[in-house]
């Protein structure tokens, strides 16, 4: 079978919705094979999108199967104590430190996406990026303004100051911008989409179309190795 015929079926959202309706450990022991099975077509999805990926990025992440998160939930610090999660999810990490940006999936009946960005960046990441913001608002503007950007995730996302970052004028002309917290995209795709013939190009593409910004990112991190991105 060619990666591009490689597909999720329908199965694996049905055994999601199953699995939230019995969210209990006798059910999800009684169902192991079923579980098995499902979980082995999202890992070949994920090998077939991994090698897409490595055509146009290179990626460190050695195989579907290990970009993958665990279905177990760890529920020592939660007050949801139901044991198993309800998605398949997963994430792909960019090799070397001078390729900045995180690449992240999620298949959830209902709410299935494709995400990229930077989660949690490092104080002296997050400064480096409004300094530079600050100094010329304008390559990262045109990125975000773009066609391509703007049809693929309608706009920049992630959380933001209410107030004015500490050290910068209430008045600059990027105050928007200055304000995140987190630099996000995401693109929603529905259980129809998800299933089809052409989800893994899709896919694909969606990462394909986060570039320019991972490249003006990691330009702009160069000088700090070590920062954080979406996992």
């Amino acid at each position: 079978m060619s990666a591009q015929n490689v597909t999720i079926p329908a199965s694996a959202l049905q055994f999601l919705k199953t699995l939230k309706e019995n969210n209990n450990r006798d059910w999800f022991n009684a169902n192991k094979d079923f579980y098995l099975d499902q979980l082995g077509h999202i890992e070949r999805f994920a090998d077939a999108l991994l090698g897409e990926m490595n055509a146009h990025d290179v990626i460190e992440t050695v195989s579907g199967k290990k970009s993958l998160h665990r279905i177990y939930r760890d529920t020592r610090f939660s007050q949801d104590k139901t044991p198993y999660k309800t998605n398949w999810s997963g994430g792909f990490t960019r090799a070397t430190a001078l390729r900045r940006g995180g690449y992240y999936f999620n298949f959830e009946p209902g709410n299935s996406f494709i995400a990229g960005g930077f989660w949690a960046p490092e104080p002296k990441d997050m400064k480096l990026i409004r300094d530079d913001i600050s100094f010329d608002p304008k390559p990262i503007r045109e990125i975000i303004g773009s066609t391509t950007f703007r049809e693929t995730f309608g706009s920049l996302q992630g959380e933001q100051l209410k107030t004015t970052p500490k050290g910068f004028d209430p008045n600059d002309e990027a105050i928007d911008l200055l304000r995140y917290k987190q630099f996000l995209l995401q693109r929603p795709f529905t259980d129809k989409e998800v299933t089809s013939d052409g989800f893994l190009e899709a896919a694909n593409q969606t990462f394909v179309n986060m570039r320019p910004f991972f490249d003006y990112m990691s330009e702009v991190l160069a000088s700090s190795p070590d920062g954080s991105s979406l996992t």
